[in-house]
C-alpha cells in the first residue's frame, strides 16, 4: 500500500503540479497532506486564482479523480498555521465531493490502520493564531506571541486561555491502542531532527533563542503512546540543518515533508515496510 506524504506547499502551483504528475505516474493508494496548503496569509497571492481552494484545488483534484478512476488515492488533509481557519468550510466542501477527507481532530480507519489528524502548533512569532495552542502550559518562548494575542480569521468558541495541545491529544485518542496508528501533524515534536530552526546566534533580550521549536506535548505523546508512524511539517529548514528528514522515538518512526522552497519533497512509504521509506525531491 504505497503512500505519499507532502506538507507546506504554501499555494505554490508548481509544487501542486509536480505532485499531481507524480501521483499519475506512481499511483499511491494514500496521500497525506500535512498543512500550510494555501498561499501565505500575509502575502499577495502569487497565482491567477482568486479563491485557491474553490478555483484551483477542488477542480484540479476533481479532474485527477476523473482521470485515475479507481486508482485515485484516498487523501487525508489538514491545515497548518499559515492557513486561515475561515477557509475550513471550503475544505469540507471538497470532502463532500469525495476528493479528500479533512482529518483535523478526527480519527478514521482504513485497511486495518487508524489515521488521526491534528493541525495545531505551539505559539510562534507570527500573528495568525487560528491554529496555535499553548503547548503543555501557558509558557510562551521569548520572541513568540501567545494564542490569546495576535489575529484570528474566525471567532473562537473555545476558551483559548486554558486550551493546550496536550489536552487536545488526550481527548483525541482516549484509550485507543495505537500500534497501527498514523498521526498527521503539522508541528514536529520538540528536540528532534524535524524541529530544528535557523535560530543559531539569535538572542532575545540577551537570552539565546531555543533552536528547537517543535511541540513538547507531541514529543511526550509519541513517547508515551508509541503510535506506528507520525508525519510532520512546519519547519522548512530542519532537514538541511540536521541532515535528516526522519527520526525515531523508541518504536515510533517520524517523517517530515517540510523543505525549503522552491523544491517539493514527497515522502514515499509503505505502511508494511516503513524502514524502506524514501524522500523524493523534485
Amino acid at each position: 500500500m504505497k503512500c505519499f506524504f507532502v506538507s507546506d506547499l504554501h499555494g505554490k502551483i508548481d509544487r501542486y503540479e509536480k505532485l499531481i504528475e507524480r501521483i499519475k505516474i506512481e499511483r499511491p493508494a494514500l496521500l497525506f497532506v500535512g498543512g500550510d496548503i494555501l498561499p501565505n496569509f500575509n502575502s499577495l497571492i502569487e497565482n491567477e486564482y482568486d479563491d485557491f481552494i474553490l478555483d484551483y484545488l477542488i477542480p484540479k483534484f476533481k479532474e485527477l479523480k476523473i482521470e485515475l478512476k479507481k486508482y485515485y488515492p484516498k487523501i487525508y488533509i489538514i491545515f497548518g498555521n499559515d492557513d486561515p481557519k475561515e477557509e475550513e468550510e471550503k475544505l469540507l466542501k471538497g470532502e463532500k465531493f469525495g476528493i479528500w477527507e479533512y482529518l483535523h481532530n478526527k480519527k478514521t480507519v482504513f485497511n486495518g490502520y487508524a489515521f488521526y489528524g491534528y493541525a495545531n502548533v505551539p505559539p510562534t512569532p507570527f500573528l495568525l493564531k487560528d491554529w496555535e495552542r499553548y503547548d503543555v502550559s501557558r509558557y510562551v518562548d521569548p520572541g513568540c506571541v501567545g494564542p490569546t494575542e495576535g489575529a484570528r480569521s474566525v471567532n473562537e468558541t473555545e476558551d483559548i486561555k486554558f486550551a493546550t495541545i496536550a489536552k487536545d491529544l488526550a481527548l483525541l485518542v482516549g484509550e485507543d491502542k495505537l500500534d497501527k496508528a498514523v498521526f498527521l501533524f503539522h508541528s514536529p515534536p520538540y528536540k528532534s531532527n524535524l524541529d530544528r530552526a535557523a535560530l543559531d546566534d539569535v538572542f532575545i533580550d540577551h537570552v539565546p533563542a531555543d533552536v528547537h521549536v517543535g511541540s513538547i506535548a507531541i514529543q511526550r505523546f509519541i513517547k508515551e503512546k508509541q503510535p506506528l508512524l507520525t508525519l510532520h511539517g512546519h519547519i522548512h529548514e530542519s532537514s538541511r540543518i540536521t541532515g535528516s528528514w526522519k527520526d525515531k522515538i523508541d518504536k515510533t518512526l517520524m517523517f517530515s515533508a517540510a523543505i525549503e522552497p522552491p523544491e517539493l519533497a514527497i515522502v514515499v512509504f509503505d505502511l508494511e515496510e516503513l524502514d524502506l521509506a524514501s524522500r523524493l525531491i523534485t
